[in-house]
């Protein structure tokens, strides 16, 4: 583990509700189980890191969206592609990883992390909150079709993390990468209809998948 980032609520151009998509690194997190994503009194949502501030509970936060994990390298990527330089947590990151292929996971795999074990649930969708922080034009196609946008993970085990800490991972062997399930949430209908034959697939993207699919006929 590079780095631990955490997120206050800030301002958000143009929108009367903050956001915490700006993580910034501290010395160390404790996660655990949000419960189901909901929205608080002022429609904030529920990260799985303690402290951590959501500013959308209707699309962000919960139990399968507790922690957002990117590698370095992906980070060191864009920066030479956008020419500039991106900190840790500068996607929003709650974790930034070093030598480790975050892209290459797959639904279910189990990483154990410090105190914690945390489980692969889920593919990071970019959004205009996103859009806007990285100040770039066309950003969420450009980062969408790169297809690695890190990968969210669900609380098991509740526990302290901090930079240094090793990363163990265990196989799911699900077969569901979490790089064609960012496909499929991003319209693509081949991807939806093979991620649709694999019994691991969770309620909620087999749900938005049927609709999807039924929609185009």
């Amino acid at each position: 583990m590079l780095s631990v980032n955490v997120g206050a609520a800030s301002p958000r151009r143009g929108k009367p509700t903050p956001t915490g998509i700006g993580k910034v690194p501290v010395e160390q997190i404790a996660v655990a189980d949000p419960g189901p994503r909901r929205r608080g009194p002022d429609g904030e949502g529920f990260s799985g890191v303690i402290g951590d501030f959501i500013g959308s509970g209707r699309h962000h936060g919960g139990a399968d969206q507790a922690v957002y994990a990117v590698s370095r390298e992906e980070l060191d990527h864009w920066a030479r592609e956008l020419g500039r330089d991106l900190p840790h947590g500068m996607f929003g990151e709650n974790l930034t990883t070093l030598g480790l292929d975050v892209d290459a996971s797959e639904y279910g795999d189990v990483w154990t992390v410090g105190e914690a074990v945390l489980r692969v649930s889920a593919p990071r969708v970019p959004c205009a909150t996103f859009a806007l922080r990285m100040g770039e034009k066309g950003w969420v196609k450009r980062f969408a079709d790169r297809g690695r946008a890190g990968t969210y993970l669900a609380v098991v085990r509740p526990g302290t993390i901090r930079p240094g800490d090793d990363i163990a991972v265990e196989r799911s062997g699900s077969g569901l990468r979490i790089t064609s399930l960012l496909r499929a949430w991003m319209g693509d209908p081949a991807e939806m209809r093979a991620a649709l034959t694999n019994e691991d697939l969770d309620a909620e993207s087999r749900g938005h998948f049927t609709r999807a699919l039924a929609r185009r006929g």
